[in-house]
């Protein structure tokens, strides 16, 4: 719980993994990558929430309780697994790894899953066991994953539409896709964010969060998600702009505002590229510029930012918010009014 100048906000971060990145857990492919993390991580925090590179590498379960939950203001977690196995043999940020958390603390944590669709009918019958053991309501996809010899996936392949239907058959609503920027060596392209427009079409039944709101893919990503009111963004990777590039990152979220409107947009740190604390006290003090070239954008009142930092993921989860931190509409998306039959072209 966050509270300034009156106001308070109930948080809940969309976005935190429980990550091994140790040397003894990764080759040359997954030192690459947690580098790239590193870079992230050191350019865009500020100075004084920069760590040593060993600590980022494993972190400790004390460093990630303290940092979410005693000083970050953070409500409720969402566990976002990566496995990676092709770098990091043991699993880079696995369900298991995480779900030791969340039977630790379970009211703190809300634990996802995954499915790689090239696992074929063996990955369905694992993924259903993983939901069942778990009970999993979402998943965390990462399309640009190496597997083998192929180095990425779509939405809209066949094998993809058959998990997706899985995910419809067990209640798991809420798929949330990795569309953002390139992490080395993984390939751009698999993160193209082209494929959640037909997903989105064809399940309207789920829950499309485009993680990293398709940076930098940004107004392709809007032109989907005004159409399709089960695409929300989520702000993870985009919200650290906030304090090196403050300009930036207001065109980026009054873009978001513009396209999308103020119930789809969920936070989330990206824990521990980030830590919540000063992504939190930061966004609450934003304020949209009234002239200039922002005059145009939404403003970002108390009633926004309440809704951004929690109460949408609040909705997609089914997480029990204070009665009094509740406000009207909160993570229902825009208004779809449909056609009668007779109205529809045939």
């Amino acid at each position: 719980m966050y509270e300034k100048d009156g106001e308070k906000y109930f948080v809940v971060d969309g976005h935190v993994h429980y990550w091994d990145a140790s040397p003894e857990n990764r080759n040359k492919y997954g030192e690459g990558f947690i580098n790239c993390f590193y870079d992230y991580h050191k350019n865009l925090s500020p100075e004084e929430w920069v760590w040593p590179k060993e600590k980022y590498d494993k972190y400790t379960e004390e460093d990630m309780m303290h940092d979410l939950f005693e000083t970050g203001y953070v409500d409720v977690a969402i566990f976002q697994p990566t496995y990676l196995t092709e770098f990091f043999p043991h699993g880079f940020n696995t369900t298991e790894q995480n779900a030791v958390l969340k039977e630790k603390y379970p009211d703190k944590f809300i634990l996802n899953g995954s499915f790689d669709p090239r696992e074929g009918v063996q990955g369905l019958e694992q993924f259903e066991e993983l939901v069942d053991k778990y009970d999993l309501k979402g998943v965390k996809l990462y399309t640009a994953e190496w597997k083998g010899d192929s180095r990425g996936w779509k939405l809209s392949d066949p094998s993809a539409t058959k998990y997706l239907e899985k995910c419809v058959e067990l209640g798991v609503k809420n798929i949330h896709v990795h569309k953002g920027p390139t992490i080395w060596p993984l390939n751009r392209d698999a993160f193209d964010v082209a494929d959640v427009d037909e997903a989105a079409s064809e399940f309207p039944d789920l829950n499309f969060i485009v993680e990293h709101v398709g940076l930098p893919r940004l107004e392709d990503f809007c032109w989907i998600g005004v159409q399709e009111p089960n695409v929300y963004g989520g702000l993870a990777v985009a919200i650290p702009f906030i304090h090196t590039r403050r300009h930036y990152f207001t065109q980026v979220i009054g873009e978001l505002l513009y396209w999308l409107g103020e119930d789809r947009l969920l936070f989330g740190s990206d824990y521990a590229i980030w830590s919540p604390k000063w992504l939190v006290e930061e966004f609450v003090d934003l304020q949209m510029p009234e002239s200039g070239e922002f005059e145009d954008f939404s403003e970002l009142t108390p009633e926004v930012k309440r809704k951004i930092l929690g109460l949408n993921a609040a909705k997609l989860y089914d997480i029990e918010v204070p009665e009094e931190l509740q406000v009207e509409h909160a993570g229902t998306g825009p208004a779809v009014t449909e056609k009668p039959a007779a109205d529809l072209p045939t």
